[in-house]
């Protein structure tokens, strides 16, 4: 007795196209460096996220909190975060209460090294002193708990508006100085 089977020209097709699948997969590199390389290149960020907030706390203690419309994080030899959409850190004082904030168009975090720029309309607000610092450009150095830079500022008071430039502050923006300091400032009649 003699068994014909009827092969499908169709199912020839979808096993053709099965084996070419199957080909390719078996031809993929098993180096996980090249294919990741691949994927995420230095100039691409390895994470993305949308409308980030991010807690910066010490022995349990929110200290300050980062939020953002976009994060990117990169990864490699120069790992960094940077928000391209702009930021706003809040600082809070052992109670919880709003010591200061710092605003920026564009920053950028190195973690490893412990500091932020911000960079473009850069606020700083001493919210107790109601003080206010305008630049273009700031270090927020993390681990020293202290802001600066080397660039023209301006610093808005009750009373007086000063500019000037090389800015050494507390990251809250209580205790600062600055170099070639010029304004205007309101005195009192008693005070001269």
């Amino acid at each position: 007795m003699t068994v014909r089977t009827w092969i499908n020209p169709q199912s020839v097709r979808i096993l053709a196209m099965l084996q070419l699948i199957l080909l390719l997969f078996t031809s993929c590199t098993k180096d996980e460096e090249a294919v990741s390389g691949r994927l995420h290149s230095n100039e691409d960020p390895y994470m993305s996220a949308n409308d980030v907030e991010v807690l910066f706390s010490d022995s349990g203690k929110v200290q300050a909190r980062l939020t953002a419309p976009l994060l990117n994080e990169y990864v490699g030899k120069n790992p960094r975060m940077d928000f391209p959409r702009g930021f706003k850190i809040i600082m809070y004082d052992s109670v919880m209460r709003v010591k200061s904030s710092i605003t920026a168009m564009y920053g950028i975090r190195f973690d490893y090294k412990g500091y932020m720029e911000g960079r473009g309309n850069v606020i700083v607000r001493n919210e107790q002193k109601n003080e206010q610092l305008n630049t273009e450009h700031l270090i927020w150095d993390e681990r020293n708990h202290r802001i600066y830079n080397n660039d023209p500022i301006k610093v808005i008071t009750p009373g007086k508006v000063l500019y000037g430039n090389d800015l050494e502050s507390d990251e809250a923006f209580t205790r600062y100085s600055f170099k070639n300091p010029t304004g205007q400032m309101m005195l009192k009649k008693d005070s001269v």
